[in-house]
């Protein structure tokens, strides 16, 4: 006979806490190399140096906003499906075999090495040519912050016009004609509108607080607190975001002097606000894409309510001529079954004639009535003129 021994519960779930403490992760250094980890929470918080309380921020199975945290030698950064801790030197990013995280992988493996770096064995001659490349050339930090900035509002916009491409042809088939099938299909775009836009509405601000205080923007400098000084100098890193695609092109070469000549001391944030206000602008532009869908949703039903109305309305004009006839009809009903009775009539002896004076003076009476009723109810406005 076999005994079959009952697993201890605590082990059970002391495998299950181990299975998900245990997550994946990729490692991106400043040259762009890759390594992917597949290692305990605790070996995260030792290598970066961060509380629990942060690490929590970036799990999965625990619902956080959007966060971005500056710390001592680290940023935490979640937005989204971009969970990841950003140091002066490397990147940790979390589940890198999502097919969200892949595009961001690659964007970070081009964009991280230094941009002289990747100049150098192109410019031999040019003198001009050194001296752009260490103008544009960026704290390490802060190209891998732009890289997760650029994802996720790309990532939202798209969902957005995704959503408008679906949304607007729906709403106008509705309009056109109501039934089960389009009201069904707008509600469904219209729950998928209001999750989108609690996403977005996270996100913008997320960055809003940041613009608003320096302090915490001043945490985001890892490579100012590592060396202690400020990393602006001159002609030197102030002019790091002109190399952006996105922000280069909203800088006019009039602010490029004003800037590249800014004092650099530890409480200027010229540099990280410049970034997060062009992100800024973007992930706003979508919001309000989302809130002119939510208007013309709005209107839609507006309109979809007065056409209900005025459908309720004639209906409750269709049952009041129906109910006056029914009450006339009744009338007539009412005489014929009197003069109906098995009754002796002292004048209904060879006086047969006098039946068809009862039905036309019963009809004119019962036809006189239903005119007066409807011109009663017209004239309170009850039906239309």
């Amino acid at each position: 006979m076999v005994h079959v021994v009952p697993a201890d519960p605590q082990a059970v779930v002391a495998v299950k806490k181990k299975a998900q403490s245990s997550r994946s992760w990729v490692l991106l250094d400043s040259t762009g190399e890759t390594t992917v980890l597949d290692v305990d929470k605790y070996a995260i918080m030792h290598r970066v140096n961060i509380h629990a309380r942060d690490l929590r921020i970036l799990d999965p199975l625990l619902s956080y906003p959007s966060t971005i945290l500056g710390r001592d030698g680290a940023i935490v950064l979640n937005l989204e499906h971009i969970k990841a801790i950003i140091t002066s030197e490397e990147v940790l990013l979390r589940d890198p075999s999502d097919e969200n995280v892949v595009p961001v992988v690659e964007e970070l493996k081009r964009r991280l090495p230094p941009v002289n770096a990747i100049q150098q064995g192109q410019d031999y001659t040019g003198g001009q040519n050194d001296v752009e490349g260490d103008e544009d050339e960026s704290p390490f930090e802060f190209r891998a912050l732009e890289v997760a900035l650029e994802s996720i509002c790309s990532f939202l916009a798209a969902r957005t016009l995704e959503l408008e491409t679906a949304a607007y042809p729906a709403l106008d088939e509705l309009t056109s004609q109501i039934s089960s099938r389009n009201l069904d299909r707008v509600r469904k775009l219209k729950s998928a509108m209001t999750r989108l836009t609690a996403r977005v509405q996270k996100v913008r601000d997320e960055l809003e607080q940041l613009l608003d205080d320096d302090d915490d923007m001043a945490d985001l400098y890892l490579s100012r607190k590592l060396a202690g000084t400020s990393p602006v100098s001159g002609s030197g890193a102030a002019n790091w975001y002109l190399a952006s695609p996105t922000i280069g092109s909203k800088i006019s070469r009039a602010s490029r002097a004003s800037i590249a000549t800014a004092r650099g001391d530890e409480n200027d944030v010229e540099e990280l606000e410049m970034l997060l206000e062009a992100y800024f602008m973007q992930i706003d532009g979508t919001l309000n894409k989302l809130t002119t869908l939510r208007e013309y949703i709005d209107d839609t039903e507006d309109y979809i309510n007065i056409q209900l109305d005025n459908h309720r309305n004639q209906l409750i004009q269709l049952e009041l001529f129906l109910s006056s006839g029914t009450v006339c009809l009744s009338i007539y009903s009412l005489v014929a079954a009197i003069f109906g009775m098995n009754i002796p009539y002292t004048w209904d002896t060879n006086h047969g004639y006098m039946f068809k004076w009862v039905v036309i003076v019963s009809g004119i009476f019962c036809a006189t009535l239903f005119i007066l009723i409807m011109s009663y109810a017209r004239l309170k406005g009850l039906v239309g003129s």
